[in-house]
């Protein structure tokens, strides 16, 4: 526990019927009763909400109506005594409230603070810290759903049967290095490597699921890239549900890159509709062409519509070099019309494109397209169970090393080397997954790790 007590506005900053400032530390029952005052003249009592005001009690100043909480210690967010007092939601209440309980003897919290102090005091453990950041951060109900169940302690847990199916091989190689002349089971070569595989492969069912769990995490970067009038602002307009992009029969409508976000399945996207690249004189439509570019590079997916009524051209081919074998899906438009396109020069040039033949201005393909961006998402596979997901870029680093780790080790096994070197990979396996957790990381890391927090939380 800390001998200190801090504080903060735990809601966002700015006007609403609601605004809470949180205290958390030894003091902090001590400057409620200082700063809150009861309707009934009565005492504020554990985890029960007590209506009154807060005054001033250096001036007598009334500052606001409230309602105040008390929760005693452990039984809190941060394991500590908390108080939260609800005043209405002014920049003004909130700025002199927070003033008063900080002139009381708090001192004002660093961002992330609270949350620290709840994996500092055992009541959260560090993944389960950072579900926190990714509960607040949410974009759809999947993240949600995901963090959520992370914060409940689902992943933990798995990494925490990874690592006591690692404790017994080490167990079972340190008795056999330590006490080799003794009456004890010899451990053999064969098990050592099937005991270091079952645990490498269970490590690397959770890498698998990473690449998902970051887009759930951070969003899919979608670009709809294709020459100019062949049905991208349609596209983005038909995905979107509203008219957002302006849609003519006039080439190079869109000048410039058009960005937004969006839930497609539930998977949170950024979706930019991008000026048609092609050669041009216009200097103001060259510039969208470059942002255009910009936006394919970042892009996790590419969307290329190319014209069913029309035959490929110089453009249409320079799009496609440019490609090349990033992820895309080709969307054939205007099916609606007499085909003139050839296919097959498109799937010779891009071998791994998904095809999918739709008429957008008739809203025609649109649900085919969500589908296959949602397949994309999820590898085609049925939908994991999403507390087993590796959402957090810091923890697939680690699981990445600890594969390695488990794989050398493994291979030392299969050439019969000597159980202390192996020991050595298999032991530094054991603290990377250590380290997703907490239970074997720095206080450099931790510290970088509750930066990323808002003020409050």
């Amino acid at each position: 526990m800390y001998d200190d007590t801090i504080a903060a506005v735990a809601t966002a900053m700015g006007e609403g019927g609601i605004g809470i400032i949180r205290i958390s530390g030894e003091n902090a029952l001590e400057i409620l009763n200082k700063v809150f005052c009861s309707v009934k003249k009565q005492p504020v009592e554990n985890r029960k909400l007590t209506y009154g005001f807060v005054e001033d009690n250096f001036t007598g100043e009334k500052i606001d109506e409230v309602m105040a909480v008390y929760m005693k210690a452990p039984h809190s967010y941060t394991a500590e005594d908390v108080v939260e007092i609800q005043c209405h939601g002014s920049i003004v209440s909130l700025r002199k409230i927070i003033a008063l309980v900080l002139k009381n003897g708090a001192r004002l919290a660093e961002p992330g603070e609270f949350t620290k102090r709840a994996f500092l005091n055992g009541r959260l453990d560090l993944s389960q810290a950072e579900a926190v950041i990714d509960l607040i951060r949410a974009k759809s109900d999947k993240t949600f759903d995901v963090a959520l169940s992370q914060l409940e302690g689902s992943f933990s847990k798995k990494i925490k049967e990874i690592r006591a199916d690692l404790v017994d091989i080490l167990v079972n190689v340190t008795v056999n290095i330590d006490y080799p002349d003794e009456d004890i089971e010899v451990i053999t070569y064969e098990n050592l490597i099937s005991g270091l595989e079952n645990v490498k492969a269970k490590v690397d069912s959770l890498l698998a699921t990473a690449d998902t769990g970051r887009i759930l995490r951070e969003g899919l970067n979608i670009a709809i890239i294709g020459k100019p009038n062949v049905g991208k602002s349609s596209l983005m307009n038909a995905l979107l549900r509203e008219t957002r992009a302006i849609v003519t029969e006039i080439p190079g409508t869109t000048r410039d890159t058009i960005e937004e976000a969006l839930t497609i399945r539930n998977i949170p996207v950024k979706l930019t509709d991008t000026a048609g690249i092609r050669h041009t004189d216009d200097v103001i439509e060259k510039i969208g062409i470059e942002k255009s570019k910009e936006s394919f590079n970042k892009a996790d997916l590419v969307i290329f519509m190319v014209d069913n009524g029309s035959p490929l051209d110089d453009e249409d081919r320079e799009i496609i070099e440019y490609i090349g074998d990033r992820k895309v899906i080709v969307i054939i438009n205007k099916t609606d019309l007499e085909s003139k396109l050839e296919r097959d020069k498109i799937e010779e040039k891009l071998p791994g494109a998904v095809f999918i033949e739709a008429a957008v201005a008739k809203d025609q393909g649109i649900n085919i397209i969500e589908d296959e961006i949602e397949n994309l998402v999820y590898g085609g596979q049925v939908k994991q169970n999403d507390s087993m997901m590796v959402t957090n870029v810091r923890h697939k680093a680690l699981l990445e090393e600890a594969s390695t780790a488990l794989g050398d080790a493994a291979s030392m096994a299969e050439a019969g080397e000597a159980l202390e070197f192996l020991e050595i990979d298999a032991s530094r396996a054991y603290e990377l997954l250590g380290e997703i957790i907490g239970e074997a990381v720095n206080e450099d890391i931790i510290n970088e790790v509750f930066a990323r927090f808002c003020l409050g939380k």
